[in-house]
């Protein structure tokens, strides 16, 4: 085992210490930023404190630019988006502890449609919600995320690695298969649970592409899709696109922090046997 010794441990605390804080700065920055005038943050540059802090960069967003109908359409698809997770899970333990024809084919499957980029899929897809009359609808929005290989393989790494004996247990008390995978299954699987969560909230906070694609109607735009229209439509006023940009940071950074230690943890796919 290699032996660090306590002056090493030292300068590696130091050195994370100051990478941390200068990565931090410039979000420090761009809270503060969304405090001040236009004015001020031409001409004051990079100091952090503002001046005279006002509110009035997050009221406009809200009273004149449509955020609050932004976030209305960004907090529906997100929760809407945490149906996947039932889904997923779902995928996964019937990969993982049941036995059908063409099994592995079909996981392999699952598994290859990580190697396509996304854009070669968009226009089929659009094609085919378009025929289902979903366009312009928050179900347009959300259905193609709802499904995700790279969910349905953690799920699937997981659940084969907890012990058969549990569901066979339940099996021969009379539970059904929907018991077993709702009641022992699920709630065995809470630690991938929580990070597949945190990360279906991320993705439906920041969804952008698809929603812009799906929706030309304002009335259906997400928070991402705002924020892009607010840079184009104020592209010199810095303090209103701080304010923005800060309205969209910050419950991310909130759960990441919160939450970080089960991001690490959910990623650990040893079910206990």
């Amino acid at each position: 085992m290699l032996h660090v010794s306590r002056n090493t441990k030292i300068v590696i605390g130091i050195v994370l210490a100051f990478w941390g804080i200068l990565t931090f700065f410039p979000f420090v920055w761009m809270i503060s930023a969304s405090f001040k005038t236009n004015a001020e943050i031409t001409t004051q540059g990079l100091s952090i404190i503002p001046n005279e802090p006002t509110w009035n960069n997050y009221k406009e967003l809200f009273e004149r630019l449509n955020f609050d109908v932004y976030l209305k359409n960004t907090i529906i698809v997100t929760v809407m988006s945490f149906a996947g997770l039932i889904i997923n899970s779902m995928a996964g333990f019937g990969f993982a502890r049941y036995e059908f024809k063409g099994k592995n084919v079909m996981f392999i499957a699952v598994l290859a449609t990580m190697m396509i980029p996304s854009q070669v899929t968009m226009i089929p897809v659009y094609l085919l919600l378009t025929k289902m009359g979903l366009t312009n609808s928050y179900l347009g929005i959300v259905l193609p995320g709802l499904s995700s290989a790279f969910s349905i393989f953690l799920f699937r790494q997981f659940f084969e690695n907890i012990s058969e004996e549990l569901f066979e247990a339940a099996r021969l008390d009379g539970a059904s298969e929907w018991y077993v995978f709702f009641k022992i299954a699920l709630p065995l699987s809470r630690s991938i649970m929580a990070v597949q969560a945190l990360l279906t909230f991320i993705g439906g906070w920041n969804s952008f592409l698809w929603p812009l694609i799906i929706a030309n109607d304002q009335r259906f735009y997400t928070l991402s899709v705002g924020l892009q229209l607010l840079q184009g439509q104020h592209g010199t006023n810095y303090a209103l696109q701080m304010a923005g940009a800060t309205f969209m940071i910050i419950p991310i950074l909130f759960l990441f922090i919160v939450f970080q230690k089960y991001i690490l943890s959910g990623f650990d796919v040893s079910g206990g046997k």
